[in-house]
This record gives structure tokens, C-alpha cells and sequence, in this order.
């Protein structure tokens, strides 16, 4: 039994210990291949400049204006007592260096949406309403303004004459005339709502009064 037993009896093999070697090593070299990668990330400050327009906000606009005796669409949080938003430019540093309040950021969102909203003809109409506070016309004028515009473009911002080259919801002609307020008037039409309105107060005083120019010249 002892022979069977010698002959028979159990060596560590050779390969079991070079195991924890080989793991050990493979380790080594995985953490100096981490140490040797340059881990790519955002680094330094990132400043936006960003210029807010005369625009009035969200909440103030009101959709009780009577156009032919009816509302205009009402939009949740409104006032009747709106504020002038001040043209101002803001920095903001996704670093933290220069920061600025809530208020500030959440404009910059109304006037986008002012925008959104202006490119729809009820949206318009919502929009040039609540801006006649801001030229001291009651809301009487929106009914005349309603009528001219409607006349002039069907409050579509996109709306070109091709024979006489005239743009826009109140038909600039030439439209680069709505360069004095911004040069983005082809696509934002709270641009060419604010030109109008300030064109029909230089040129005539109320909107009543250009229109009555319209039906008489067929033109204002």
C-alpha cells in the first residue's frame, strides 16, 4: 500500500502558482494603462452673450383684446398690466465666474416663446395686442389693426409680394426698412410686429388712422 500510496501521491502542479503571477501582473498592467490615458473632459469658460429685446413677457400678455367683438385666445398667467421688459445683454458663465439671477434666465425662454407664438396669425395677433400699451393706444386700435394687417398679409410672417418685393405681417417695402429694429425679421415676426406698430405711429399716430389710409389709397 505504501508503494501504491508513494506512487500515487499527490504533487502540487507547476502551473497553480504561476496563476496568481499572471493575475498580478495583468492587474499592474491595467492600472498603468488608466494612468496612461488622458481622460478627456470640458474644461474653461464657456460665456454666451445674449441680447434681450424689448419683448414683453409671457405672463403680462393679455388675450382679452376685441377683435370684431371677440377674445382673442387667452393664455394661462395673464396680466392687464404689463411691464416693459428693459433691453438689456447678459453673460452667462456655464463656469459659475459670471452667473445670472432665475428671472433673467426665464426671460430669455418667454422671448423664444413670444416668437414661437407670433408665427402663427392668432399668435400674432396676441402678441401686437398686448404691445399697443407700449405706443398709448387703447384696445379700440387692435380691431383697426386686425383689419389692416389682415388685408396686408393675413398676419403671416412669412407673406412676400413678388411684384412689389414688400415682406413680412405689415408688408415693409422694402423690407430691409426692419433693419432698425433687428436684421433677424425674416424669421422672427415679433420683429416685424414691433416695426409695424412703430412705423404706423410715426406716419399716421393710430393704427385707425392707417387704416382708413388703406381703404382710401389702398396703401398705408
Amino acid at each position: 500500500m505504501e508503494a501504491i500510496s508513494s506512487k500515487y501521491s499527490f504533487e502540487p502542479s507547476r502551473t497553480t502558482p504561476l496563476r496568481r503571477p499572471i493575475v498580478t501582473l495583468a492587474t499592474a498592467l491595467f492600472f498603468f494603462f488608466l494612468g496612461s490615458v488622458d481622460t478627456t473632459y470640458a474644461t474653461g469658460s464657456f460665456a454666451h452673450g445674449i441680447n434681450i429685446p424689448d419683448l414683453v413677457n409671457q405672463e403680462n400678455l393679455t388675450g382679452q383684446t376685441l377683435i370684431d367683438g371677440q377674445a382673442l385666445p387667452t393664455t394661462p398667467g395673464q396680466s392687464s398690466s404689463p411691464s416693459p421688459a428693459p433691453s438689456s445683454l447678459i453673460s452667462i458663465d456655464l463656469n459659475g465666474v459670471a452667473s445670472v439671477d432665475a428671472k433673467s434666465i426665464a426671460l430669455v425662454s418667454v422671448m423664444a416663446k413670444n416668437v414661437e407664438l407670433a408665427k402663427t396669425p392668432n399668435g400674432a395677433r396676441i402678441v401686437a395686442a398686448n404691445l399697443l400699451n407700449y405706443f398709448n393706444w387703447n384696445k379700440s386700435q387692435m380691431a383697426c389693426l386686425d383689419k389692416l394687417w389682415t388685408s396686408e398679409s393675413h398676419w403671416n410672417f412669412q407673406a412676400h409680394n413678388y411684384r412689389s418685393g414688400a415682406r413680412g405681417i405689415p408688408q415693409a417695402l422694402p423690407p430691409t426698412k426692419m433693419d432698425i429694429i433687428s436684421t433677424d425679421w425674416r424669421h422672427n415676426p415679433v420683429t416685424q410686429i414691433k416695426w409695424g406698430l412703430s412705423y404706423i405711429q410715426s406716419r399716421y399716430g393710430t393704427p385707425c388712422k392707417a387704416y382708413a389710409k388703406k381703404r382710401a389709397r389702398g396703401y398705408y
